[in-house]
């Protein structure tokens, strides 16, 4: 699937909506991260989404964080030991209290962090973290 493939497919699944989820951001930005560079491991941290109280109460005791990223890629690269990726929707996605406190602590501890506004955005980082 190309580039122009995808971005048909964004537009027309998101046709007449004023703004894309950051849910069908991520699953574009994974299936373009899928199509062009198989070969790199990553996995998504769940930790948005509606939750049932319980289920909410049993997740936090099995050590979900808020603020955590909603991608990590754990390959070091020169500096960084690993990459995270939040992925916002838009201008209008801005970063919870929690988010900039953890956004913080994984930085100071040597990985790289980047906001992720929309695929191009996503493309960049990938290409510049993994092949430059």
């Amino acid at each position: 699937m190309t580039i122009e493939e995808l971005h048909k497919l964004w537009d027309k699944k998101n046709k007449g909506k004023a703004a894309s989820s950051e849910h069908d951001l991520q699953v574009t930005c994974l299936r373009w991260l899928r199509y062009a560079h198989p070969g790199i491991f990553y996995y998504a941290i769940p930790n948005g989404g509606y939750r049932t109280t319980t289920t909410a109460k049993a997740m936090r005791a099995e050590g979900q964080r808020p603020g955590v990223p909603d991608l990590h890629f754990p390959i070091g690269r020169g500096e960084y030991l690993s990459l995270y990726i939040e992925i916002k929707n838009g201008k209008a996605g801005q970063l919870s209290e929690a988010q900039k406190e953890v956004h913080e602590i994984l930085r100071r501890e040597r990985n790289k962090v980047a906001i992720c506004r929309n695929l191009e955005e996503f493309q960049e980082e990938i290409n510049t973290y993994f092949f430059q």
